[in-house]
């Protein structure tokens, strides 16, 4: 957890203690007294920056611009430290040793369980289960609850919006099993059809499967109203969080999902480590997803008896530094307070929308009313390979190309796009600089 002792925030956690000097009191609490027209001016903003160490590399002698945070987000002090304690102080295996190595690291194991627990508002600490990222949590869900729920003839629906990960383990579970996968359309703004949803919805429904937030086009979905409507007809639904969590608070149980997941370096963690929530009378009567050790509680050779969830889908030596690396993350954003991230990022995002529309000959794709600190956008007679080449030749990191979602890119006419994406350690003199490099790109066109 972290707390405040008065001139710096202190994150304590089983056997480790760092101080993150990224807000003083008095600069919080500026920031929370404020409206929300004030939140881009009096975001303590350069506080935060001196904990990313990362910030202050160079790039072709220039001062690196990290707006490539869609893909991944860069890593304060405290999680880097918290990785670096964990190696000197705790590393074992968990769980089954007789040793105090083993009893530290399954104290740091579960108590980032615990913090997961708490920052998605779950009921139980059991109902949170460790993988790789986002991308094994949807093949899991595949793998168990698929399998056990669509049979031929049975439909599971899916966006236009979906990253690619979110598109292919239902299409290889629907040609095992006979199922058919549909997709709701999606507007000009590149928000979901809910009129159209509500068409796809019937008797046959077994699963509903969405981005809480469009990694392409940062479009924020009506993730709670199609719950709604799916439930009605007796469909569960997976949500994937992983472009949501860093700047919306997600309360499991309020949006009431039946799954949930994300990625750990989505959220200033490290990567390897993500996370699947899924409703605890879903989850005792899933059945295993992989075999192996730490997930069994007996094994002949006749039969094995497996650990109740969550252990029975962690087969095999846990990522351990880095669950605990992803909850002094998951402290970190929350000391600060993820409403006052999204104002700050939203407002920021305002500003660079009406940048780039001053630049002739670029193009918005994705302008949804609601929306995420994602910006992607082409550019008339000009490929986005050269558009970022530009921009990182002056220190810029944007990401280009299809960004995994080939399928709403297309749904615009694009093969694909440039994508800035921006977290609450971006500024505004980054996003000036940003576009003042677009507008020598136009003139040198």
């Amino acid at each position: 957890m972290i707390t405040n002792n008065g001139n710096s925030w202190e994150v304590v956690s089983n056997n480790w203690a760092l101080q993150v000097p990224y807000i003083r009191e008095r600069e919080y609490n500026g920031f929370r007294q404020a409206s929300e027209k004030e939140h881009l001016s009096i975001f303590p903003v350069h506080a935060v920056r001196r904990d990313f160490p990362i910030l202050s590399e160079r790039l072709n002698g220039k001062q690196l611009i990290w707006l490539d945070n869609a893909a991944t987000t860069q890593k304060p002090a405290c999680v880097i430290q918290r990785l670096d304690h964990f190696y000197h102080h705790e590393n074992s295996n968990v769980h089954r040793g007789a040793h105090t190595l083993a009893a530290r690291a399954t104290d740091a194991f579960e108590e980032a369980r615990k913090t997961v627990c708490q920052f998605l508002h779950a009921a139980s600490s059991k109902e949170i289960i460790f993988v790789r990222g986002t991308t094994e949590a949807v093949n899991l869900v595949a793998q168990t609850y698929g399998k056990q729920s669509v049979g031929e003839g049975d439909e599971v629906l899916i966006s236009h919006l979906e990253h690619h990960a979110n598109i292919v383990p239902w299409q290889l579970l629907c040609r095992e099993t006979g199922g058919s996968l549909r997709v709701i359309p999606v507007d000009e703004t590149g928000q979901v059809d809910l009129a159209e949803y509500g068409k796809l919805l019937n008797k046959r429904t077994r699963l509903v499967s969405l981005s809480h937030v469009s990694n392409a086009l940062g479009t924020v979905v009506p993730i709670r109203e199609m719950i709604g409507m799916a439930h009605a007809f007796g469909a569960k639904v997976f949500v994937d969080g992983a472009q949501a969590v860093s700047h919306l608070t997600v309360d499991v149980r309020e949006l009431d999902c039946d799954f949930y997941a994300f990625s750990g370096h989505k959220i200033y963690g490290p990567t390897g480590i993500g996370i699947l929530y899924v409703k605890s009378e879903i989850l005792k009567d899933l059945p295993p997803y992989q075999g192996g050790g730490n997930m069994i509680a007996d094994v002949t050779f006749e039969n094995t008896s497996y650990q109740d969830p969550p252990s029975r889908f962690e087969a095999g030596t846990g990522n351990i530094a880095d669950a605990a690396g992803l909850g002094a993350a998951l402290d970190y954003v929350s000391a600060i307070g993820l409403k006052w991230i999204f104002s700050y990022e939203h407002r920021l995002m305002e500003y660079a929308t009406e940048a780039l529309k001053t630049i002739p000959g670029l193009c918005l794709i994705g302008t949804a009313e609601q929306k995420t600190s994602i910006l992607s956008f082409v550019m008339k007679n000009v490929t986005n390979e050269a558009v970022g080449k530009a921009l990182n030749e002056e220190g810029i990191a944007v990401r280009t190309g299809h960004h995994c979602a080939q399928p709403i890119l297309r749904r615009f006419g694009l093969e694909g796009t440039i994508r800035p994406s921006i977290a609450f350690y971006n500024t505004v003199k980054e996003i000036d600089e940003m576009t003042r490099v677009l507008k020598k790109i136009r003139r040198n066109q």
